[in-house]
């Protein structure tokens, strides 16, 4: 806990040197790969050519099971994949109204996730037309500069019969048990719906914690060993979200279920959302990690609060920069962060804290799900928020990648550049530094400590050295090596940009962007530790993430 308490109030100032100390012996919690989670709107792009790249990747650069979070698993449609829709087209029914279940594309969808060792977290949503309420209209054709709203059609409203949605869930659940077997559905996560406060939900709360019930007691009755939670809520630190998210913990632990009149309703995990609010400051993109953090710190305050709750796993169902994925930078200015290192920066930044909240929070972090994933056939470098871009790796993959190297305990690093936590949460990164700072980690044979020079606005900085010293290395011969995403490395946008940014790249141009996308290794050498400890500068970039990495 020394690391949490002493980035609590810790207040430095530019007029000292860039100094990083790890002490691989102070322990803090073990390493959890909290960041593993990723998600999307369109389900569809899952089966797609680039969308199974992707998937690929995101499995490979991760030493545990990577999960899944996607919209629209239920939505009924023809499975063409467009921006802000999905569909698979599960239910139906015939002319009696009797249903007709139709898993072929929701099975496409997990099969991608399961032959690579991923799982899903499992959206129960949205509404089948036949089930909605309101069914017309239904299917939308939102695009980037069109109202928010329009995507809000007839898959946004309440079942106008709960005992057959009851029963889409429980034949859903019995279907994947069938299909993938009852240990490895055991070690999903199911969750209902998404943002009920916001634009996703066109019914009242009291129907929502019905629709909740009824799914529950669908899903356990298929498989009583499921896990489900809720309830994704949007703006969780905002006075009506926070109301929402009590009413739903108070009626898991003792109000009345709507589905089976018994006392309280299952709950095996705590989701809400986390978004931040980057803006336009005369020109260029300012960029606002406080209100991504305070959604965070309210999310763990309110599942902490209640003895039912406290140790219940906690999902941070979406946690991002901003809200809108597919809303570009042509659209959009403020999201002109998308594709260069700022993205990859901010989220070095944002996850370290994510850590020093769960610590401080005492509270039992599983994940946070990086909403982001990619676009199909669009041009590119559009500046979605995506983790690639028509196949090739942007930069902030390779934070990512990065993460997947950090193993064992985390351990004590103290940065005399890294800002305060107490003045993150109150004002981001918006002073005359930058924020150096670092996360830390050390497992039997390897250690790995994580730098980044970030800063909320999108303007040049001085590139700085950091005297780094790693101490108590248990080892007389190391394998050092340095990984770093700056201008020049590990860096596909920049790549494009000096071929003159090309909508029709060659297969050749391709090929060399393919290469500049991946995570760069900047030297691999053999060092003999003094005392126990290595000493290096590392030279950052502003807005540059570096990894260094010790081996023995």
């Amino acid at each position: 806990m020394a690391l949490s308490l002493f980035f609590l109030s810790a207040t430095f100032t530019s007029a000292q040197n860039p100094a990083i100390q790890v002490d691989l012996k102070q322990e803090i919690a073990p390493m959890r790969p909290v960041w593993a989670w990723f998600g999307y709107d369109e389900p569809n792009y899952t089966y797609m050519k680039d969308g199974q790249k992707l998937l690929t990747e995101l499995a490979q650069l991760s030493p545990v099971p990577v999960y899944v979070r996607t919209h629209s698993l239920l939505v009924t449609g023809d499975g063409k994949a467009a921006l802000k829709w999905g569909s698979t087209n599960a239910y139906t029914e015939d002319a009696n109204g009797q249903p007709i279940y139709n898993w072929a594309i929701v099975d496409s969808i997990f099969d991608s996730y399961v032959k690579r060792g991923m799982k899903p977290l499992a959206q129960i949503g949205f509404m089948p037309q036949a089930l909605s309420t309101h069914p017309e209209p239904y299917r939308h054709y939102w695009k980037p500069g069109d109202p928010y709203t329009d995507i809000i059609t007839g898959w946004a409203y309440p079942p106008k019969d709960y005992n057959k949605w009851r029963e889409l869930v429980y034949q859903w659940v019995k279907h994947s048990v069938e299909r993938y077997g009852q240990q490895e559905v055991e070690s999903w996560y199911w969750e209902v719906w998404n943002e009920p406060n916001g634009h996703y939900w066109k019914g009242t709360q009291e129907e929502f914690l019905k629709l909740y019930d009824y799914a529950a007691d669908g899903l356990k009755r298929a498989l009583p060993t499921a896990k489900i939670g809720g309830i994704n809520i949007a703006g969780t630190r905002g006075k009506g979200a926070t109301e929402w998210t009590n009413n739903f913990i108070k009626h898991c632990i003792s109000g009345t279920n709507y589905a089976t009149g018994k006392k309280g309703s299952p709950v095996d995990a705590i989701l809400f959302h986390a978004k931040g609010q980057p803006k336009l400051v005369d020109g260029s993109v300012r960029m606002d990690m406080s209100a991504q953090l305070n959604d965070i710190k309210t999310g763990f305050a309110i599942t902490a609060a209640y003895p039912e709750t406290k140790d219940l796993p906690i999902i941070i169902g979406e946690s991002d920069p901003e809200g809108c994925a597919a809303c570009g930078m042509a659209t959009n200015p403020e999201n002109a962060y998308r594709n260069g290192t700022m993205y990859s920066s901010y989220t070095a930044a944002t996850f370290a804290r994510k850590y020093l909240l769960a610590d401080l929070a005492k509270i039992n972090f599983l994940g946070a799900v990086s909403w982001s994933f990619e676009f199909e056939d669009q041009p590119w470098f559009y500046g979605f928020r995506d983790l690639a871009t028509n196949g090739v790796d942007k930069p902030v993959l390779n934070v990512f990648r990065m993460f997947g190297m950090m193993s064992g305990k985390r351990v004590m690093a103290q940065s005399n550049r890294m800002y305060a936590l107490t003045d993150v949460l109150k004002s981001s990164v918006h002073g005359p530094t930058s924020d150096l700072g670092a996360l830390a980690t050390s497992d039997q044979k390897t250690a790995a400590v994580m730098i980044w020079n970030y800063h909320d606005d999108d303007k040049p900085g001085p590139t700085e050295t950091v005297n780094l010293e790693i101490a108590h290395i248990p080892a007389r011969k190391t394998t050092l090596r340095i990984y770093i995403i700056n201008k020049e490395n590990s860096n596909s946008y920049e790549a494009w940009k000096k071929m003159g940014s090309p909508q029709k790249p060659s297969s050749q141009q391709i090929a060399i962007l393919e290469k500049a996308g991946k995570l760069k290794c900047l030297s691999t050498r053999k060092v003999q530790p003094v005392d126990a400890k290595v000493s290096l500068p590392i030279t950052l970039e502003r807005q540059a993430v570096a990894l260094v990495k010790l081996d023995w």
